[in-house]
């Protein structure tokens, strides 16, 4: 089945809902649930963690080139227009992600990093490299710099633990929350692995093919990564400990990237085959999706900010915990089908009054 990779891919947009999910589950994990439930709420965090944020910066990678082959060769637009587009976005996601700090982690400092500005700083990065791309061997070389930048930063772990304790600026702004060394890599990842399927589509290849062999490689990565983590011995499993965790922010080892390949890449054909396939419609799960950005600010807003800073929220209740959920999420599916209704009209409001006033400031001046 070959369809063009241009236009809006709902299914991407499906797997980017379930990652926002994943991410609001993480977050009302730590910060709902009392901790004396023990391991399983451990585990709900610990899981989420390493899915929520690694989907989001494997698809910015993986979108990025059905975006750029769209706008360059569909719409014959040039490659200046185009990545300054992209380098704006990239800016704004990076601006995007201070004024989360101030507004819902005022006691942290303001340009700490976080997943916004690696997502920000990946997509800059990035969209200096798209051309390189119709050469075969930079994707191959891509892959390398990915294996490369993980590698790099795994080696450098024992010693950046002892430097960064003596530079709380740089570890603050650049290796707080998945900071874009190594998760960089994902991104890179995530942009070879999108154009070779973008460049199969305007070829005519069947993507079922392409989607098969994922599949695959998710199985493999999943069959792995459970023989490594059985082989580990009586040290609990999915445990943070055997990570790289630096400057207090989890970074996956080794064996836990595994995990989240496989993931990745089994979640991905699986939310191909769903909505592409078989046309099964999630039309709530697509929402989300396309207004992740929006709700990744409100419900951090609702979750932290509202309810349990300003009301005190703590469950002790597994089953009041999972309705409270799903309550949250329901009314997050309504914000993001009212969203963009809503941000058209104030946008043309807003443009409105710049136009009166500057057919105003005009009239003034042919009066004078």
């Amino acid at each position: 089945m070959a369809t063009p990779a241009s236009g809006r891919q709902l299914f991407l947009d499906g797997l980017r809902g379930l990652a926002l999910i994943f991410m609001v589950l993480n977050h009302t994990g730590r910060w709902w649930i009392e901790r004396p439930l023990g391991w399983p709420r451990y585990h709900l965090v610990y899981l989420t963690v390493t899915l929520a944020a690694p989907i989001f910066l494997f698809l910015v990678g993986f979108c990025l080139p059905l975006s750029y082959l769209n706008s360059t060769l569909t719409r014959g637009e040039r490659y200046v227009s185009v990545a300054w587009k992209y380098v704006r976005r990239g800016a704004r996601l990076v601006v995007a992600g201070w004024f989360l700090n101030l507004l819902v982690f005022p006691d942290e400092p303001l340009f700490a990093g976080g997943v916004l500005q690696t997502i920000g700083l990946s997509i800059v990065g990035l969209t200096l490299l798209l051309p390189l791309l119709r050469r075969r061997a930079a994707g191959w070389a891509l892959l390398a710099a990915a294996l490369g930048v993980y590698a790099s930063f795994a080696l450098a772990h024992p010693f950046l633990r002892r430097w960064l304790t003596r530079h709380p600026v740089v570890a603050a702004v650049w290796f707080s929350d998945f900071p874009l060394w190594p998760w960089l890599a994902v991104a890179l990842l995530g942009v070879v692995l999108g154009w070779v399927w973008a460049e199969g589509q305007r070829r005519g290849d069947d993507d079922r093919r392409y989607f098969g062999m994922m599949s695959l490689a998710g199985v493999l990565c999943l069959a792995a990564f459970l023989a490594l983590e059985l082989a580990v011995g009586p040290t609990p499993h999915f445990y943070s400990g055997r990570d790289l965790v630096l400057n207090q922010h989890w970074n996956p080892g080794p064996v836990t990237c595994l995990w989240i390949l496989g993931i990745v890449f089994s979640l991905l054909p699986a939310m191909y085959d769903l909505m592409k396939v078989r046309r099964v419609q999630v039309p709530w799960l697509v929402v989300l999706g396309q207004n992740a950005l929006m709700l990744y600010f409100v419900h951090q807003v609702i979750v932290l900010t509202f309810l349990r800073q300003r009301f005190g929220v703590l469950f002790h209740s597994w089953w009041a915990y999972v309705l409270a959920n799903a309550l949250l999420i329901a009314a997050l599916v309504v914000l993001a089908q009212v969203w963009p209704p809503f941000k058209r009209r104030a946008l043309a409001l807003v443009r409105g009054s710049v136009q009166r006033r500057t057919s105003a400031a005009e009239r003034r001046q042919e009066a004078l």
